[in-house]
């Protein structure tokens, strides 16, 4: 889980630190672009989106912030197999929906204590540390 700082910026919620990286005006505005629009999107998608409040920002330092995001534990990279990397900042253990029909993705919450171990056939001693569960189908409307 991420630590963050009590110490808040004047203009914002957003912790002038989290996680040991100081939160510059760019990091805050795309960090709150990702908590407010929790539909996973790219780097693309977050620069066409933080261009009114900071229009002077390139899309390179777009990518810049989210890889320093990424790399503190503060969101997640998310990778649907030949698409755009696309961002998340959920941070809870949770797997991912993609709707064919749509392309939304929608988060999925595993139940609590759930022991993956019983219904994956892993090889003997095998600990799992990190998982990245995308399930695809669509939403029937029924």
């Amino acid at each position: 889980m991420t630590s963050r700082a009590v110490r808040m910026t004047h203009s914002s919620e957003i912790p002038e630190e989290i996680s040991g990286l100081r939160m510059t005006r760019q990091r805050q505005e795309i960090y709150r672009i990702l908590i407010e629009n929790r539909d996973h999107p790219t780097a693309n998608e977050v620069f066409m989106l933080a261009k009114d409040a900071l229009p002077n920002l390139s899309l390179a330092t777009v990518y810049n912030c989210l890889e320093a995001l990424v790399q503190h534990g503060i969101i997640r990279q998310v990778n649907f197999e030949r698409e755009s990397s696309r961002y998340c900042a959920n941070l809870r253990e949770h797997g991912h929906f993609h709707d064919a029909a749509t392309g939304e993705i929608h988060d999925v919450d595993f139940k609590p204590g759930t022991d993956f171990s019983k219904f994956l056939n892993l090889p003997p001693g095998a600990v799992v540390e990190d998982i990245e569960i995308t399930l695809r189908g669509k939403i029937s409307t029924n």
